[in-house]
């Protein structure tokens, strides 16, 4: 079976996947004990999936009744994808998508009119983009206090960064997800 969502409104609406194999969505198992994990979170959160790739996260999120969700990945294959699983799910009026490089910065959420209290954060691993995703993050000021931001990295990266509370860690395979509380 492909990438599906796993639960909510959309439960079972296949995802298109992206050809290229160095862009590896989170896995099925994963993504369902994730949300396991989060289910009290999900209702009514507003979404930043940053690294979205196929958006399959976000995407799980809006189906488990997140209020909008914000996409953002520089890679213009999986902006693409990502675009038409919006389309698929139906939740354009929920959804933005921007192309930005998160390395970068995260310029382009400035004055951005929500903010952000569930962020998903899944990028190459082994890359050091972690720290410059969270580093961002906290730069551009679109976190509300006390969000939850989830980290798939890998088991031998280290994620700590200044204004992050690790509050659980979890193993699956190679692939770590650390769950940060931010600014308490």
């Amino acid at each position: 079976m492909g990438l599906r969502i796993f639960a909510g409104n959309l439960k079972g609406t296949p995802l298109y996947s992206l050809k290229e194999r160095s862009l590896r969505p989170t896995s099925g198992r994963v993504r369902e004990a994730v949300f396991n994990i989060l289910f009290h979170r999900v209702r009514s959160a507003v979404v930043l999936d940053l690294y979205a790739g196929t958006g399959a996260l976000g995407l799980e999120a809006l189906s488990r009744g997140a209020r909008l969700a914000v996409f953002i990945d520089a890679d213009p294959d999986a902006v693409s994808v990502l675009e038409k699983n919006i389309a698929r799910c139906r939740v354009q009026e929920r959804s933005q998508v921007i192309r930005w490089d998160i390395n970068r910065n995260l310029n382009c959420l400035a004055g951005h009119p929500a903010s952000f209290d569930l962020v998903f954060v899944d990028p190459p691993y082994h890359k050091g983009a972690v720290f410059s995703a969270l580093k961002n993050l906290v730069e551009c000021g679109v976190l509300e206090k006390g969000a939850l931001v989830v980290v798939e990295h890998g088991v031998k990266e280290s994620v700590q960064v200044p204004g992050f509370e690790l509050t659980d860690q979890r193993k699956y395979g190679k692939t770590l997800v650390s769950f940060f509380r931010y600014g308490v």
